[in-house]
């Protein structure tokens, strides 16, 4: 609490360290992973890239993903949820930095952004890409907002999953080559599996404050035993899928994904080393980890290419 207060005097209302807070730059590596490693599958298997729609694609990730934490601190301010003993990084409405118009108004812009963005991406892909925009920015929304948020319940693991793992992945993927492929699907599960485990270590460090705010999330209604296996197992599922992208893609440099097996094993001891309250580094080394393993998995396609 000293810490949070410390904090709280550091930060002036309004200042750019104001909105940091709000958008959360730090876990922007969840969004860009996805579209730089479907880029980099697309190019391996039909040396296709259209840089134009690599750039778009990836700031449409990127505005998902501000989207999403901006809603997620408007949206706590709104169920007055911060009460105090929660231990993850403040939130800029709760702690005065912005007023809730502030935050509120620069959702909207980041909403128009998103829209503005997707129109080329519709150009290029179709009609189906607007489905997807729109879909995505509501799932955005409805993660910590509307009636009853998915923050609230247990599907937000999966809802991040599906999005920023298999949509992402897909959706970029399709857009360089208007095809899919099995490594796409394979590719897209398992950044989806490193993406929730960075929520699944996130709701299991603010366990104890999401109970008491009646938030169910999987992390409140598991024992802790179980919810081990589970962020265990989306923990290793991307190392399975290693030897599958090997296999699909017939070649071994793919195996190179590998090198990040220490990591994910050193993230999943600490897990059961480190009191729930302090894992917010925890958190921060899942986005590490699925940022090394797509770069590798990038390295990996294109020295596939070459030799």
């Amino acid at each position: 609490m000293k810490e949070r207060s410390t904090a709280t005097q550091s930060i002036k209302p309004g200042a750019f360290a104001a909105w940091m807070a709000l958008i959360r730059p730090k876990t922007l590596g969840v969004a860009c992973a996805p579209v730089v490693a479907a880029t980099s599958l697309a190019y391996a298997e039909s040396h296709q890239f259209d840089a134009t729609v690599f750039l778009l694609t990836l700031t449409l990730a990127i505005l998902m993903q501000t989207i999403t934490n901006m809603q997620n601190d408007i949206g706590y301010t709104d169920r007055k949820a911060e009460i105090g003993n929660r231990s993850g990084l403040p939130r800029a409405t709760a702690n005065g930095w912005l007023s809730m118009r502030e935050a509120r108004l620069g959702l909207l812009v980041a909403v128009a952004l998103a829209l503005f963005n997707t129109v080329p991406l519709i150009i290029y892909g179709g009609y189906a890409y607007a489905a997807i925009g729109i879909s995505s920015i509501v799932a955005a929304y409805c993660y910590m907002g509307g009636p009853k948020p998915i923050a609230y319940t247990p599907f937000g693991e999966f809802a991040v999953l599906i999005f920023f793992g298999l949509i992402a992945t897909l959706g970029t993927y399709y857009l360089q080559t208007h095809s899919f492929s099995t490594s796409a699907w394979i590719l897209g599960t398992s950044l989806g599996c490193l993406a929730a485990s960075v929520l699944a270590v996130n709701n299991f460090r603010d366990r104890e404050h999401d109970a008491s705010v009646n938030r169910q999330t999987l992390a409140v209604l598991l024992s802790p035993c179980t919810f081990y296996i589970l962020i265990r197992t989306l923990l290793t599922f991307p190392f399975i899928g290693a030897i599958a992208l090997a296999i699909a893609l017939d070649g071994w440099w793919f195996l190179l994904l590998g090198a990040t097996a220490p990591k994910a094993l050193k993230i999943a001891r600490a897990l059961q080393s480190t009191p729930p309250k302090m894992l917010s580094p925890v958190m921060f080394q899942c986005v590490v980890l699925e940022l090394e393993y797509c770069l590798i998995f990038s390295a990996a396609s294109l020295l596939s290419c070459i030799l």
